[in-house]
């Protein structure tokens, strides 16, 4: 599992841009950087897109074991400037013992009742 470039749409050159496992890719909204998950990692390739497609050297932004990589869904965003991030992070919490349950019966025969088709 790595992150690859390549034009799109047609045949050409690809660049791999992960050289250690890569995942999640995801562009700045400059397209000057792209930033990818791997593991509780979280690294950033700076790259130049004028004249041409030139990736720089990924180096890590951080790693955190409490950051979750969601599938299939990313588990961060980059902010609209590009200079902060929003990722999950998972919590250690004390289950809690189930107290209440509430059964809803016929649910889709009160559904029908309440927005009736035409």
């Amino acid at each position: 599992m790595e992150v690859y470039v390549r034009p799109y749409p047609g045949a050409g050159a690809r660049w791999q841009i992960s050289h250690a496992g890569g995942l999640q890719p995801l562009w700045s909204r400059d397209g000057k950087q792209l930033f990818y998950r791997w593991e509780a990692q979280v690294w950033v390739v700076d790259v130049q897109t004028d004249g041409g497609f030139a990736p720089g050297k990924a180096r890590l932004l951080f790693a955190d074991p409490e950051c979750v990589a969601g599938y299939p869904e990313r588990g961060y965003d980059v902010s609209l400037d590009g200079k902060r991030l929003l990722i999950v992070k998972s919590e250690a919490r004390k289950p809690q013992p189930v107290t209440e349950m509430i059964l809803v019966q016929n649910w889709l025969e009160e559904l029908k009742r309440l927005v009736p088709v035409k």
